[in-house]
């Protein structure tokens, strides 16, 4: 109703002698770099007020991804028992890259919560420990050993310890990971950061033996869980991001944090107005221009978006990608230089989660390649549009459930 009610008004802003004098003509057909000094709608207006550039070949924070698989790591025959994800950020000492991440080598694969023993791991990070590998090109890596395994009992990590990154400050090397003290599963993956230093990347490392970053008060909205901590130096400082999950199932929101400190070991204050970003899982973070950008993936209304805050809080969306890396360690040559004029990304390491059949689940590390690098320019990686072959949707098809009652649905009268 309200629709017709407006055709009138609409008929008469457009009869001829009915519009203003002034009223510019069509909007052109070169698209301005900068914003018209006209009237625009509000798409229009956004096109020029949020994002960096106005089309994503000219914008520095889009990219697609390419992704390689590595060279040098066994699965085991891909039976489950052996599974590695989460990689931290890769570094570079002297020729060599370094990647550290959880690796589980257990008898059996994951079982769930109910059938998990000291000895038969819950879910794909339970009974885990931090191994690292080395290369010289980032793509052929070898794996030299654990270097953080989990502590005696009560120590946090005593049950596992997974989804590590890393911090180079003041020439000594941290590890922040996530320490569990249950088996995950138990009451979902309530757990602490935990961290252990070292003098050189090949260790040995020697663990702080306590809580670095605490699960918030009882209400807080980190009260449950500091998951995925990743540190970079920005503004003289430790900003150590992490996630957080809220709001309780069915509706549970994950969001990330930060934390800041001027010792590696703490004390971290959180930020005030934390969460800083409303979305995302396992998010990537790296310096830019004067600010941070940050790679929010999988949750959330502002998932798969990159996003930046010239501040390192006040994150606002610059883009949105297709296939985003999981659990992406980016290559940050400037991770830890303290920058005011960060250049990006170009590579790094990211995992797959569902390798295997669903008997033998695991995880297995990949390399990803993209160009969010101010000082790299590929028109290959601007390209927006991506072409799967059809078996890929397919193969999200509905479940029989679903057919069934589409089935249903469609032979059943509706009523008038």
């Amino acid at each position: 109703m309200r629709f017709i009610l407006a055709l009138p008004a609409l008929a008469a802003a457009l009869l001829p002698g009915k519009a203003d004098a002034a009223e510019p003509g069509a909007f052109p057909y070169r698209l301005p770099d900068r914003k018209p000094d006209r009237p625009l709608s509000v798409a229009m207006e956004r096109l020029y007020t949020q994002y960096p550039a106005t089309t994503p070949r000219k914008n520095e924070l889009f990219s697609n991804f390419r992704y390689t698989r590595l060279e040098g790591l066994d699965y085991h025959d891909h039976d489950g028992t052996v599974s590695r994800r989460d990689p931290s950020k890769v570094v570079r000492v002297g020729s060599r890259f370094y990647v550290w991440y959880t690796k589980r080598h257990t008898a059996t694969p994951p079982r769930g919560a109910a059938r998990g023993t000291d000895t038969v791991p819950s879910t794909d990070w339970d009974l885990a420990e931090i191994w690292y590998a080395t290369s010289e090109d980032g793509f052929v890596w070898k794996e030299q050993g654990i270097a953080v395994p989990r502590p005696p009992k009560p120590q946090p990590g005593w049950r596992s310890v997974s989804t590590p990154d890393v911090l180079v400050w003041k020439r000594r090397f941290y590890l922040y990971y996530q320490g569990f003290l249950e088996m995950s599963g138990t009451r979902g993956d309530d757990c602490p950061v935990a961290a252990s230093v070292a003098d050189s990347p090949d260790g040995p490392w020697r663990a702080a033996g306590k809580v670095i970053i605490p699960n918030g008060a009882p209400g807080d909205w980190d009260q449950f869980s500091i998951h995925d901590p990743y540190p970079l130096v920005y503004r003289g400082q430790i900003c150590l991001y992490y996630k957080s999950d809220m709001n309780g199932r069915p509706n549970h929101i994950r969001a990330q944090g930060l934390a800041i400190a001027d010792d590696p070991f703490g004390p971290f204050r959180k930020h005030p107005l934390n969460p800083v970003l409303n979305s995302g899982h396992e998010t990537a973070l790296w310096p830019f221009k004067e600010g941070i950008a940050a790679l929010a993936i999988r949750h959330g209304h502002e998932h798969n978006t990159i996003q930046y805050a010239p501040d390192g809080v006040a994150f606002r969306v610059m883009t949105t990608v297709s296939l985003p890396p999981t659990a992406p360690g980016p290559y940050v040559p400037d991770a830890f230089t303290d920058t005011k004029d960060g250049r990006g990304i170009t590579w790094g390491l990211s995992h797959f989660v569902n390798a295997g059949t669903q008997d033998t689940r695991h995880s297995i590390l990949a390399r990803f390649d993209c160009d969010l690098s101010r000082d790299t320019h590929d028109p290959w990686m601007k390209q927006t549009e991506i072409w799967l072959k059809p078996e890929v949707y397919f193969s999200l098809g509905l479940n029989p459930h679903q057919r069934r009652r589409r089935v249903s649905e469609a032979r059943t009268p509706q009523a008038k």
